[in-house]
């Protein structure tokens, strides 16, 4: 199940900052294609986040450093497409909402917390945890919050040949989609799911709580967002 788009597209101001996020992701991983194995592998143990070096280096200037990094390397093409087509998204309504200093503050915070969450469950694991994942969750679970009422284009792909999309509400969506990172992150608990390129489920599912926690408590000191529904 692959979103398409939603039907709370349009925004009262262009969303620059997704569209800046978007393309500073995508700029740092063709500098990461232009580096040989050996030094792309050095890049990411230097300047991302590896979970057993947070408990030594706990609130450091260089962890703070490398936290951020982290949030804009990415280990393939895949995992570049599939975050950035969330962010895409998702991300503009949220940022219409929120303002982008709000946005850019809560991006950026959601993706911290969403690392350590991951970090504390695997505290022992000395693996470069890379992707901006944590963040987009983030957005995510604020968008469930704003915007239950929202419908969501989703695709699937039968017998590899055959595309349907069809309308779901982002409940549905988002909901199914956190339940499996629940679920997946259960099942891979004292496993190393980092070292040949798995997911870090439990900073998908602390971003994404961060965010809609962060949204619910911003709708109690401001207006709930307009729908635009298409």
């Amino acid at each position: 199940m692959v979103p398409v788009k939603t039907t709370n597209t349009p925004t009262e101001r262009p969303p620059y900052l997704t569209y800046g996020l978007i393309a500073i992701n995508i700029i740092v991983f063709l500098w990461e294609t232009t580096l040989p194995p050996a030094a792309l592998r050095a890049a990411f143990y230097n300047l991302a986040l590896v979970p057993c070096e947070l408990t030594r280096n706990f609130f450091t200037i260089e962890t703070v450093f490398d936290l951020v990094r982290s949030m804009f390397m990415h280990g393939d093409w895949l995992h570049l497409g599939g975050n950035m087509l969330f962010l895409w998204i998702f991300g503009s309504n949220i940022e219409d909402y929120y303002g982008r200093r709000t946005f850019l503050m809560m991006y950026l915070l959601g993706g911290t917390v969403a690392a350590l969450a991951q970090s504390v469950i695997a505290a022992q694991l000395c693996v470069p945890m890379v992707g901006a994942s944590g963040a987009i969750s983030a957005v995510l679970g604020s968008y469930l919050i704003l915007f239950p009422g929202v419908k969501v284009r989703v695709g699937f792909v039968l017998l590899r040949f055959f595309y349907q999309s069809i309308l779901l509400p982002v409940w549905l969506v988002l909901g199914y989609w956190f339940l499996l990172q629940i679920v997946n992150g259960a099942f891979t608990m004292g496993v190393d799911t980092l070292g040949e390129g798995g997911v870090a489920f439990f900073a998908h599912v602390g971003g994404f709580v961060f965010g809609a926690l962060f949204a619910f408590v911003y709708t109690l000191f401001n207006p709930a967002p307009r729908v635009q529904a298409g």
